[in-house]
């Protein structure tokens, strides 16, 4: 039945709004949309979202302007109408919310809003105050405990409200109306700056700014936990950060106001509005301009940046007057600190003070990590301010409960409910036992928020990822099916599913680091036919021995030897490395001690960096000679060509690429100039190998995925090597380890729907 229309004599409308509509100021939007469309009835929260009983003159432009107009938080994925025999009223009223129940999406944490920064500033009762947020900013899964979201489900339950913040609380004219966590400095949560255990005197934000402007370190808690701050201006404190954290060069992220970015970034209008964001994630931008100290980002040519996102961050930038670092506190390895006492513990050696406050938070959740490249939004950390936010299923897929739980690397698990997908927050590596205990929690937490009873458990290929143990495990003992997910198939379907591809077959190239192939050796470099349900290999990298196993992800320089060797550059690899056990590793190839077959193309960028003297002995993070690889690459100048190969057959053999490149090191060539005729080199020759493939198979479609596709600029080059074609590329789950279980469970259910 067309919306607004019913029968003769049924006057209302029984209108059910769901998606992300609670906690986010709907119901006083509706309570608004009413009074000026003289519309009578009722709204109220439930276990499904948004319930109305409307009746009135003019219910189809209400109807219409429930989505048309929203808040600005809030995502309406449905507004379903049905005619309905209500009892006529004279007004239009707020009812309190339905019983519990998980069917509703629960919102993400939400950056202060403009009138909240401008409050905390003004001579308000609120100037200065920490802890201001409204409908439309402040925290909200990091305090959440519990379904539906009132504030007696909150980390925020504790606080009673005075009678100020009571009135706006049951205003529904106030913007602060059933704003959960609101709270003024009569009734809320409190802040205190401590050194060395002692709570410290006079203006806290004022003390901490001063520690800071004099070199020092202070943890500051933040929605999701706490960071570790210092002057990024400040040369001897950065370095002194890196110390003492035992962290040599994973690029540290930064926040100042945008005036002041954009004195060090290049910021035009979409980082801007990505910068401004709700979510406040970290955005990823071209250093220029005022340099800032090397120590801050070594070898890397962008700088991670953030906004301002709590009234706490906005007070402490107003007086520091700097862009400050601001890094995840934890000890390396282990997940972010989220309690006052495990920070006192944990990072007491690092920080010099400490910015404290006594709001819990119910759940530890990173910044999320963000960039702009010229295919759009990509999204490299999903956490903060991005989650819980759910994902629709693409077309045709059945309606079923799947849990996903990921790999061993930046793990994430996906749960699967009414034709939508929740892609969890970002948890880190599982061989680390805290990260575990996260992972443990992070499974109990969502199921519970949102009633899930899984049919079946979706796993990566891998018999020693943690996460795979674990869900045979949980198989076993609640009795659901287990299926088992190829780690390039798992990306792949990711990718398509983020674009909703429901077609027939598609092309995916999947670059990355390793996986677990079916005829087990380790994938890594693959060009893959298929879809939801299966696919097959048509193209790969020529696979070469991972010299000491594990050792070649931590020491690029194995990767080079072995890929030279096969080159008949022997000579080559002799001088370049010659202070590494060349011999000894040879001689463990020849035979075939730890030296499994891989096609990894993220092993091919490490052998390629340490050629160019970029952390041939060791990386200190994963990753790091790609990103330094990409970062010399994109200072080259002029026009570029890509290295030789063939891509005409089942593999591409890099022999040819690497007698090429030690030519133009005979030659002096630059180093910049080498970085990118690599770069070429591995776009050009998948993307001709997937675009035959897809001329076979009578597609065009193909969808890029794989950790290796966070290069911005491998990225690029292959769009424009694919131009013509339908390519997919992912925006807003990563295209790493961290979308891996959505691709995973989109897997599972087209595999259920057709056995």
């Amino acid at each position: 039945m067309p919306t607004g229309t019913s029968p003769q004599g049924r006057t209302g409308r029984r209108i059910r709004v769901r998606g992300q509509v609670q906690g986010v100021g709907y119901r006083p939007f509706v309570w608004q949309l009413a009074k000026s469309h003289g519309i009578r009835g009722t709204v109220l929260n439930d276990a499904e979202g948004v319930l109305i009983e409307a009746t009135g003159n003019d219910l189809d432009a209400f109807v219409r302007a429930l989505k048309d107009q929203a808040p600005a938080l809030a995502v309406v994925s449905a507004v379903e109408v049905e005619p309905a025999d209500l009892t006529d009223t004279e007004d239009f009223v707020i009812l309190s919310s339905g019983g519990p129940g998980a069917e509703t999406r629960v919102t993400p944490d939400a950056a202060t809003c403009p009138d909240c920064a401008e409050e905390i500033r003004g001579p308000g009762r609120r100037r200065g105050y920490a802890f201001t947020n409204c409908t439309n900013c402040g925290p909200r899964f990091t305090i959440l405990t519990g379904l539906p979201y009132d504030r007696a489900q909150t980390t925020m339950a504790g606080f009673k409200l005075c009678p100020a913040c009571r009135g706006e609380y049951e205003d529904p004219g106030d913007r602060r109306f059933h704003a959960q966590p609101v709270a003024c400095p009569a009734c809320g949560p409190s802040l205190w700056f401590e050194t060395d255990g002692e709570r410290q005197g006079g203006d806290v934000i004022s003390a901490a700014a001063d520690r800071l402007l004099t070199g020092g370190i202070v943890a500051v808690k933040g929605l999701g936990g706490f960071h570790l701050a210092c002057d990024a201006t400040n040369a001897t404190a950065v370095q002194l950060l890196r110390e003492r954290k035992r962290r040599p060069a994973k690029p540290f992220a930064l926040m100042a106001p945008l005036d002041i970015v954009r004195r060090h970034a290049r910021v035009d209008d979409a980082a801007a509005d990505l910068l401004r964001n709700a979510a406040a994630p970290v955005v990823l931008l071209e250093a220029t301009g005022e340099k800032l100290p090397e120590a801050i980002a070594p070898g890397q040519a962008t700088l991670g940046w953030m906004l301002p996102y709590t009234p706490l961050h906005h007070l402490l930038c107003d007086l520091v007057g700097r862009p400050m670092v601001m890094t995840s506190g934890n000890l390396s390895g282990e997940p972010q600190v989220i309690g006052n006492d495990e920070a006192r513990e944990k990072l007491s050696g690092f920080a010099d003070g400490f910015l404290m406050h006594d709001r819990d938070i119910a759940r530890r959740l990173d910044d999320s990590i963000e960039r702009v490249t010229p295919q759009g939004l990509m999204t490299l950390r999903r956490a903060r301010g991005r989650v819980p936010g759910t994902l629709p299923l693409p077309h045709g897929l059945p309606r079923r409960q799947v849990i996903a739980f990921g790999g061993q690397m930046k793990s994430a698990i996906c749960l699967v409910k009414n034709g939508e997908a929740l892609l969890g927050h970002h948890l880190g590596e599982l061989d680390e036992a805290l990260t575990w205990e996260a992972f443990l929690q992070s499974e109990a937490d969502y199921s519970a928020l949102f009633d899930h009873r899984p049919e079946a458990i979706a796993v990566d290929l891998h018999p020693d990822f943690r996460a795979t143990r674990h869900g045979h495990d949980r198989a076993t003992a609640e009795g659901l099916r287990v299926l088992e997910v190829q780690h390039h198939h798992a990306h792949m379907a990711a990718c398509l599913g983020e674009t909703s591809w429901h077609g027939e077959t598609a092309i995916g190239i999947v670059l990355d680091g390793l996986g677990l192939g079916p005829d087990g050796s380790v994938w890594g470099g693959e060009v893959l036919v298929g879809g939801y349900r299966d696919v097959h290999r048509g193209f790969s990298l020529a696979p070469a021995p991972l010299m000491g196993g594990d050792r070649a992800q931590a020491e690029p320089w194995r990767n080079a030897l072995v890929r030279l060797d096969e080159a008949g550059l022997s000579d080559l690899a002799d001088r370049l490395f010659a202070d590494a056990p060349l011999e000894a590793a040879r001689s463990a190839v020849r035979a075939g001690v730890n030296a499994p077959l891989s096609s990894s193309v993220g092993r091919l960028f490490d052998a390629v960096a340490a050629c160019l003297g970029l952390c041939a002995l060791g990386q200190s993070f994963e990753g790091e000679a790609a990103m330094r690889l990409e970062a010399m690459a994109t200072r080259a100048t002029g026009s570029v060509q890509p290295y030789p190969g063939d891509s005409s057959g089942h593999q591409l053999d890099p022999s040819a690429m690497f007698r090429g490149l030690a030519q133009d090191l005979e030659a002096k060539v630059s180093h910049d100039v080498i970085a990118m005729r690599f770069h070429h080199f591995v776009a050009t020759h998948f993307a001709a190998a997937a675009m035959r493939l897809a001329a076979e198979n009578d597609t065009r479609t193909i969808a890029l995925s794989g950790g290796c596709f966070q290069n911005a600029l491998l990225l690029d080059l292959t769009c424009r090597a694919l131009d013509g074609y339908d390519v997919l590329t992912h925006h807003v789950t990563p295209a790493n380890d961290g979308g891996l279980a959505f691709g995973q469970a989109l897997v599972a259910l087209a595999q259920l729907e057709t056995d």
